[in-house]
């Protein structure tokens, strides 16, 4: 099965569409092919002002005419997230497509500005909020006639390095030091996986999906060859003789976001290329009510 954009991305006319981490990587190769297909918007959300502004530069060049804009957002930040959020909800009257695509690995012990286990904080509960508070607008858009909004979040089939039971819940706001790199990436995106079935059942208007986008050469390597420094050399070796790069790793996420509707089925969770997975950890529904339940009680006070 196959996804070829230039073929295979629709006409995007009248529609707005926001990419987190859209500066470099997969967000960015992402934005280079949406905005081909003549979107009215397209929203960069990114840390920095400086790598997106010149992100944006080279995508107009390649595309002229391209409608691009820079949000700034840092996900390991409620306060940036809500000002984010509330930024697009007085901008813009729509909101066709999210694509939650930010994310960090390997990085070493720490927490977010609101005390949350650096990955857990970073890839679940950052673009959990975010997501949360624009819903009312895509809500809203999904009720226009003929929309099609959807929800894509980008996880990886790291859900497996998860802790026994899924989440150390008791831990989520610690550093996790006992805990490896590994076993804390693979909780966050085991909880990003599970709070898209969850936003599926709960928003049946629309169209949310989760999915591993292959082993891609992108920023996230980065970050850990750094903080993996001794191993760099066999780390460099791998991506090498392995790692796909950004253009086909973004494939994924472009055909979960605007490829054939009847193709993509709402809450289902895909590794490369259009491959639905199910399994026993991923339709654990009471886990990942729990995790809703737990995520939303932190939630609470967090409005725009």
């Amino acid at each position: 099965m196959s996804f070829v954009p230039g073929k295979d991305i629709p006409d995007l006319s009248g529609k707005v569409l926001l990419v987190t981490g859209g500066n470099s990587g997969l967000g960015r190769e992402s934005i280079l092919q949406l905005a081909q297909h003549n979107p009215h918007q397209i929203i960069m959300a990114s840390r920095s002002q400086v790598k997106a502004e010149a992100a944006i530069s080279e995508i107009e060049a390649a595309v002229p005419g391209a409608k691009i804009a820079f949000l700034p957002v840092d996900l390991a930040s409620f306060d940036s997230i809500k000002k984010a959020a509330q930024a697009v909800t007085q901008q813009y009257d729509r909101l066709d497509v999210l694509i939650n695509n930010a994310g960090l690995m390997g990085v070493p012990p720490g927490l977010t500005q609101d005390g949350y286990e650096a990955h857990f904080g970073s890839n679940h509960m950052g673009p959990a909020l975010l997501t949360k508070l624009l819903l009312p607008l895509m809500v809203k858009t999904s009720q226009e006639p003929n929309s099609d909004v959807r929800i894509v979040q980008l996880s990886s089939g790291g859900y497996q390095w998860s802790p026994a039971g899924g989440f150390l819940f008791d831990q989520l706001k610690t550093p996790m030091e006992k805990l490896s790199a590994r076993a804390r990436y693979g909780q966050s995106k085991l909880a990003n996986i599970y709070f898209s079935k969850t936003l599926a059942k709960q928003y049946p208007g629309i169209k949310c999906v989760s999915l591993h986008p292959g082993v891609v050469n992108t920023g996230i390597v980065a970050n850990t060859r750094n903080s993996y420094w001794y191993f760099s050399w066999i780390i460099d070796m791998i991506v090498q003789l392995f790692f796909t790069d950004v253009s086909k790793g973004a494939l994924g996420q472009l055909w979960a976001a605007v490829g054939k509707s009847d193709e993509v089925k709402s809450g289902a969770y895909y590794e490369p290329l259009k491959k639905e997975v199910s399994n026993k950890v991923l339709e654990d529904e009471e886990l990942a009510k729990k995790l809703w339940d737990w995520q939303e009680n932190e939630f609470t006070g967090q409005e725009i």
